[in-house]
């Protein structure tokens, strides 16, 4: 690959995942601290994601791989996105806000998969240029907590009192703006199905997978992955507003060791896989949600915060050692036809209904256990960790590890989807 190539997908997914990670880590608490919002109303801005996750095959199935080339939908997508996020900047209640996180989500999470075309089609051996041109995605969604944190203090005890944490969603919306028209220049990805081709829906949704559900052992990890959706979900809604409320100085900033993690533990999932297995590695993630919770429900921001900066390092393990590792598991499994399909099944259960069912129940939760604006953290948090623990006692009882059968996972394999 030359190098002008490489450092035009490089920026691409910087800018991919910075546009994301500007505003969604410190959705919840502007939410909260700007428009009031009730932790029902929270649950809806954030099940947009899951909207977008359902919705988003359609677009790329439906659209992008049969009429335009992947760049030109992929600029387009993020120039109405900057228009969207402008005008979620501008809202001054919830009311007018939801609409527009709706749309935004729905033209935002197709672009997921877009980027990785557009890389994929320059690439001759994926496995080995992927990770490093995917790395700077995560280091944009990095950068752009720290920026938040460390540069404009957006998310400080003053700025929040006056308002400036919506400064995220104009700093967004000039990003996008710039990914969208920075596009247009990004190397020619052309429609790879015949327009003539008749479509099944089946194929757009990966239902041509479901073959794979008659593996007992599949089925078990598959109701995992969608269950453990539930406490996930009480992550992305609440921790910054907890880690904020708590008093956490830079709270945004410090979340950013969870994609720190990410990418240490990217590197040790091949050696921990190869020593203990699908099941034990599986199991090590779903424990390590249950402690994360657990360590949020009884640290705090004075003398036990380093429980707090523990439980934020552990989502490294927590997302790596059981989505990524799924996603292999998946890939594996499917065989070569139904590769894609399968892919696309898994996506669809977990970030579209999983987590659709995890922000509702999260919002029930945080609303019940609020007295007087005063949320107890500890009972909010202990709940997910209890969900977390009954995932992995029903995994460790019916899913039964094969010897046989390829697993092998490459340093190079990691996730597609959210951070």
């Amino acid at each position: 690959m030359k190098a002008t190539i490489r450092f035009k997908l490089s920026a691409m997914m910087f800018l991919e995942f910075f546009v994301w990670g500007a505003w969604f880590v410190t959705l919840g608490t502007y939410l909260s601290a700007n428009l009031q919002a009730t932790g029902a109303q929270s649950a809806a801005a954030f099940s947009t994601q899951s909207f977008g996750a359902i919705i988003a095959p359609f677009i790329i199935g439906l659209i992008a791989d049969r009429y335009f080339n992947a760049e030109k939908i992929l600029g387009i997508l993020h120039l109405l996105g900057a228009v969207l996020m402008f005008q979620m900047y501008r809202s001054s209640d919830f009311t007018a806000f939801y609409p527009y996180i709706f749309i935004y989500m729905i033209v935002y999470m197709p672009t997921l998969a877009l980027v990785n075309s557009v890389s994929f089609n320059q690439m001759k051996n994926p496995e080995k240029e992927f990770g490093f041109i995917r790395a700077f995605g995560t280091l944009g969604w990095i950068v752009a907590g720290l920026l938040i944190s460390y540069a404009f203090h957006w998310d400080s005890e003053e700025s929040l009192k006056t308002g400036l944490l919506k400064n995220t969603f104009l700093m967004t919306a000039i990003a996008s703006l710039i990914l969208g028209l920075f596009s247009f220049a990004l190397p020619k990805t052309p429609p790879k199905i015949n327009k003539e081709e008749k479509v099944k829906l089946s194929s757009v949704l990966g239902l041509d997978a479901l073959k794979l559900l008659k593996d007992k052992n599949y089925i078990i990890f598959f109701l995992a992955s969608v269950l453990i959706c539930v406490p996930l979900a009480f992550y992305y809604q609440y921790a910054n507003p907890y880690l904020v409320e708590t008093g956490l100085h830079n709270a945004t900033g410090k979340m950013t060791f969870g994609q720190m993690s990410e990418l240490l533990f990217m590197l040790l999932l091949p050696l921990f896989f190869s020593k203990f297995g699908l099941k034990k590695t599986l199991a090590l993630a779903m424990l390590s949600w249950v402690l994360r919770y657990l360590l949020f429900a009884h640290g705090n921001a004075n003398e036990l915060s380093f429980m707090l900066i523990i439980g934020i390092a552990l989502h490294g393990l927590c997302y790596d050692f059981f989505f990524v590792t799924g996603q292999i598991y998946t890939d594996n499994k499917a065989g070569e036809k139904y590769k894609s399909a399968a892919q696309g099944l898994i996506t669809l259960a977990t970030y579209g209904v999983g987590m659709l069912v995890g922000f509702y129940i999260a919002g029930l939760i945080k609303d019940a256990y609020t007295v007087n604006n005063i949320a107890d953290w500890k009972q909010i948090w202990t709940i997910p960790a209890v969900i977390a623990a009954a995932v992995l006692v029903l995994f460790l009882a019916f899913f039964k590890e094969k010897k046989s059968g390829n697993t092998n996972i490459s340093s190079n394999e990691i996730p597609t989807y959210a951070e």
